[in-house]
């Protein structure tokens, strides 16, 4: 009897809990309300005008895919290729300099320099914008202080180019990438260290054969997410070179300002689903890397 009243009491303990439980998953509704109003709404509307082309002569609209076809030719595809070249060395570069900077920190003894350090790395993470370009363009423009001071134009520089806008991006990168790969660098044991010296290994092998193929799939991982970052950036590159240098994120603004040809209103609905494209493969690439260093970390 005793027992039977125990496996009751046990229960309707647990029907109670679930009953507790419940009023959480409803405090999940109105994010979950927002989010299909804030993404899934434009979502909806950016595909089906991708795939919408209006006659101009007669005002009808019909589904095709010649938006999609003209957005990979011409300039639109200089653009998305700028973009992705632009991304992908930027983001190449902030993470060979990112990552002994956060190897810095990680093996510095002073913990205030380690807190300073990433206290400044998440502000100028998500510094960018028109006061980034302004920053650099007051420093380094063609009157900026540094140009004037040190005569780079007589040496060639250009801030409003190519490379310049490289320069600019790795200022955002660079602490994007330090604080991407610290939790990582952090996960490395001192034991493994230890054993790789006690065996005969150097140091430079002990990066090469130990420390690197564990730090592999965060690398990829940050590299990938620097590549994100960089492709998403709009407002540094549209106040600071302007049409200058093609990239997919100034033409779309190019087009939705109307700034096309006839009959092509929504190529930059199809540049954003592009991006968009890309943006996926970004994330499938970065997902599973994370996961698989997600486990190093945690062991």
């Amino acid at each position: 009897m005793t027992a039977t009243l125990t496996r009751a009491d046990v229960a309707s303990a647990a029907s109670q809990k679930r009953r507790r439980r419940a009023p959480g998953w409803l405090a999940v509704v109105p994010l979950l309300a927002f989010t299909a109003v804030a993404f899934g709404l434009p979502a909806v509307a950016m595909l089906n005008g991708a795939f919408t082309v209006k006659d101009p002569a007669g005002g009808v609209s019909s589904y095709t895919a010649r938006n999609l076809s003209d957005s990979l030719q011409g300039p639109y595809l200089t653009a998305l290729v700028g973009s992705v070249k632009l991304s992908a060395l930027s983001a190449l570069i902030a993470a060979v300099l990112g990552l002994p900077l956060a190897q810095a920190v990680v093996s510095s003894r002073s913990r205030a320099l380690r807190e300073a350090v990433l206290t400044a790395s998440g502000v100028l993470a998500n510094f960018g914008g028109v006061p980034l370009a302004f920053a650099f363009v007051a420093t380094l423009g063609n009157a900026g202080v540094l140009t004037v001071h040190l005569h780079l134009t007589d040496h060639g520089w250009d801030l409003y180019s190519f490379w310049g806008l490289v320069l600019v991006y790795l200022y955002f990168l660079i602490p994007l990438m330090v604080l991407t790969i610290t939790p990582a660098l952090d996960g490395l044991r001192t034991q493994w260290r230890e054993a790789a010296l006690n065996n005969g290994a150097t140091g430079l092998q002990y990066w090469r054969f130990v420390a690197l193929p564990v730090l592999a799939p965060s690398l990829l991982g940050g590299l990938v997410l620097l590549f994100g970052s960089a492709f998403a950036a709009y407002a540094t590159a549209a106040a600071m070179v302007g049409s200058a240098v093609p990239l997919v994120t100034l033409q779309i603004a190019d087009a939705l300002s109307g700034n096309v040809l006839v009959g092509q209103e929504n190529v930059a609905l199809a540049l954003s689903l592009d991006m968009v494209l890309v943006a996926g493969v970004v994330m499938a690439v970065y997902l599973p890397l994370q996961r698989r260093s997600a486990r190093w970390l945690d062991a």
